[in-house]
């Protein structure tokens, strides 16, 4: 039964975090090009086939290992898409608005999944069978449910303000031009940073007051009861 639900989870979270970790990286890409830098079409990274963006630890073995471990934070990462900021007029700031672009992406996919679980799929459960609700409408709420809390994760944990999170590039164009050179050397042990936040569970402090609180300003409560939270 235990690895009945595991496999169960595993289905249910594979959907909503292709999707948030796809057009993450599609949303930097995209808005860069528009920005000036053609580097992510040139090479095939501006499309919505998650085949394209999967990389093997991030999208698959993080999740798994996650899942496995009963964490409370479930969520993974794609191959970063190409991005040359000496192709913007404006490189640091170019920079920064290409890397807000994906948490911003997050936050509209967590929007409209909170507004279909609210105003369409919950509404459907009163006038549809049970066994159309227990095949159809108790799955859907599931992953969209899975789809608000991922990609709220998404966005958050990217907007921690350590390089090389987008966070951190967005500090780095806002920042005066010496100091953001200064603050841009730590990149290269970013990645240290990052998982001492996941190993230590610092990261937990972080995120979940996020997530609460866009919980509470949309109205999106009803939510909690599907993630058991």
């Amino acid at each position: 039964m235990e690895n009945a639900d595991t496999i169960r989870h595993l289905l249910i979270y594979a959907l909503p975090i292709l999707i948030a970790i796809t057009f993450h990286e599609v949303s930097h890409g995209f808005v860069a090009y528009k920005l000036g830098d053609p580097t992510a079409k040139m090479l095939g990274r501006l499309t919505l086939n998650p085949i394209v963006h999967i990389d093997i630890f991030g999208t698959i073995l993080l999740p798994l290992l996650l899942v496995v471990m009963h964490s409370p934070l479930v969520f993974g990462y794609a191959k970063p898409v190409p991005i040359n900021p000496m192709n913007f007029k404006n490189p640091r700031k170019g920079m920064a608005i290409s890397a807000a672009a994906g948490p911003a992406t997050n936050i509209i996919l967590a929007l409209i999944s909170g507004i279909l679980v609210k105003f369409i799929i919950l509404p459907l459960t009163a006038v549809t069978s049970i066994n159309v609700q227990e095949t159809i409408i108790k799955p859907l709420l599931m992953i969209l449910s899975y789809s608000v809390l991922i990609n709220i994760i998404l966005a958050s944990f990217n907007m921690i303000p350590i390089p090389p999170l987008d966070g951190g590039r967005v500090l780095v164009g806002m920042l005066p031009s010496s100091q953001a050179h200064s603050f841009s050397k730590i990149e290269p042990f970013g990645f240290i940073v990052v998982l001492a936040l996941l190993y230590t569970g610092v990261a937990n402090y972080i995120i979940m007051p996020l997530i609460s609180l866009f919980i509470s300003f949309f109205r999106f409560e009803i939510i909690f009861k599907f993630l058991n939270m």
